[in-house]
């Protein structure tokens, strides 16, 4: 466990998703339960399908110069950092030269760019695309470009572990800064895959939901025993990490502490989860940030709502947290944001720092019957709110089979942000 000098906290947020364009839209919606998922349709599929839509061209925000090296993923990854950094009041990076990283992860990357590349160079039979498009396309574009902007000097790296991609880019950034390679980096991922190729791809799996024929935005039902799938959705979230030290020598407040971080893969089947893996991740995190199960105060689950995905998930909590499960509050925010894939770790994390942040704990949205084989205890349909949180742990899993889980931990040694109001001490 790491030194008190090395503990990493949050002192940033910033967040673009079909729920809220900031932090304090996001956090509404988690208290108000309001389901950004909506119909998606494109003209060159027959299959309307629901989706977390964020429904805003972001163009404008960028100058003509910079608008050809940026897909839609790249637009809206470099909002968020901006957010990000302005709600830790840094304006820029290079003063801290290569104290200072930038952590990733996406599953599509530039994949808008991608599609409409290939539909120029079959259906248009353009036989060169314009120098900028393979830079646009990039996996690594956003990071690039944020690194650019910001005067990022030192390691900017992106991962992709499919749906599990954010989450390790902020680990490994949590490791970095606690074990003293940097003060201080931003951590996150972003999507943008709302393409006829990629929704396709996903389609040809058979997992996606089917729109509810009543209410589109209860289409992601997560545990839910008539669930029918996952529902993409588009988004990006970037959380501003430091060690304690750097955050008290610049005398800014912080949401909470990121207490700790566990990785594990399952080694079993590309496509199929396994809990043993998940439950080694969940495992790792607790050992890493020294918390016993019966102290954990809130769970946000991956749950996907797939019928595969779910019941893998709840095994895993209940072997890895036994006597505590009927004790453990289970969530999956993923019902009203749907499933942002290499974003998901990080908006899922966002969550369960403003739970500590706001003494409140997330709803499964639409829960009104839940599947015998994910019996946990449910936080369903209506958050709870005036509940103390302490200790918070998500677990991210991607196809593959690598499973990442993190921890967040209430900061009582810190001046602590209050967005629903002002900053106050906490003793």
């Amino acid at each position: 466990m790491a030194g008190h000098a090395r503990d990493v906290v949050i002192t940033g947020i910033g967040i673009l998703s079909p729920v809220g364009l900031n932090v304090t839209e996001f956090r509404q919606s988690l208290l108000s339960n309001r389901s950004g998922i909506q119909l998606w349709e494109s003209p060159q599929l027959s299959r309307r399908i629901p989706a977390g839509v964020i429904g805003k061209d972001f163009s404008s925000e960028f100058s003509k110069l910079e608008l050809p090296y940026m897909d839609r993923c790249s637009q809206i990854a470099m909002l968020a950092a901006r957010q990000a950094m302005a709600d830790a009041g840094i304006e820029q990076f290079a003063d801290h030269a290569q104290r200072a990283g930038l952590y990733y992860g996406s599953v599509g990357g530039g994949v808008k760019t991608e599609h409409d590349w290939v539909r120029q160079f079959h259906v248009d039979h353009v036989e060169g695309a314009k120098p900028y498009t393979i830079m646009a396309s990039m996996l690594n574009a956003a990071p690039a470009l944020i690194s650019i902007k910001h005067k990022i000097l030192g390691p900017v790296i992106t991962n992709s572990s499919a749906c599990s991609s954010s989450g390790a880019a902020i680990g490994e950034a949590s490791r970095a800064i606690r074990d003293g390679y940097l003060d201080l980096a931003l951590a996150g991922g972003a999507e943008a895959a709302l393409t006829p190729t990629f929704v396709a791809l996903w389609s040809g799996l058979r997992a996606l939901a089917e729109a509810d024929p009543n209410d589109v935005s209860r289409s992601c039902r997560p545990f839910s025993l008539d669930r029918t799938g996952l529902v993409l959705s588009e988004g990006a979230v970037f959380l501003m990490l430091e060690s304690r030290a750097h955050a008290e020598k610049r005398g800014v407040a912080a949401y909470c502490r990121l207490s700790g971080y566990g990785i594990a893969s399952d080694g079993y089947h590309i496509g199929t989860p396994h809990s043993q893996g998940q439950a080694a991740a969940l495992r790792a995190v607790l050992a890493d940030a020294g918390l016993r199960p019966d102290q954990v105060s809130y769970y946000n689950a991956h749950a996907t709502a797939t019928r595969g995905g779910d019941p893998v998930e709840s095994a895993a909590v209940r072997e890895v947290f036994a006597d505590a499960t009927d004790q453990l509050p289970v969530s999956s925010t993923k019902g009203i944001h749907g499933h942002l894939l290499g974003g998901a770790s990080a908006i899922e994390l966002a969550a369960c720092v403003l739970a500590i942040e706001g003494s409140f704990l997330p709803a499964t949205a639409h829960l009104d019957a839940v599947d015998p084989e994910c019996a946990l205890r449910h936080v369903a349909n209506r958050p709870w709110l005036d509940t103390p949180v302490e200790h918070a742990v998500s677990l991210s899993a991607g196809f593959g089979g690598t499973n990442v889980a993190l921890a967040v931990s209430k900061e009582h040694e810190l001046r602590t942000k209050n967005i629903a109001g002002d900053v106050s001490t906490i003793t």
